[in-house]
């Protein structure tokens, strides 16, 4: 029981140091951004399992969804 102060310091100074590296900050990203970092994940899915056309039946019905 003695020592639970210390490791509280210890997770507290951590979060602090994970916080002054960008981490845990909150907020949203600008949509574009997003879209960024996702298509080259989503492009190397389609290539190695080979889902173009689960990818065309997908985007076709979210496009009759909107109403386009």
């Amino acid at each position: 029981m003695a020592d639970t102060a210390s490791r509280a310091l210890i997770r507290t100074q951590g979060r602090k140091a994970y916080a002054a590296f960008g981490g845990g900050r909150s907020g949203t990203r600008h949509p574009l951004v997003a879209t960024a970092m996702v298509l080259p994940l989503a492009a190397l899915l389609v290539v190695v399992f080979g889902g173009w056309e689960a990818v065309v039946t997908q985007a076709s019905s979210v496009g009759v969804m909107l109403g386009r």
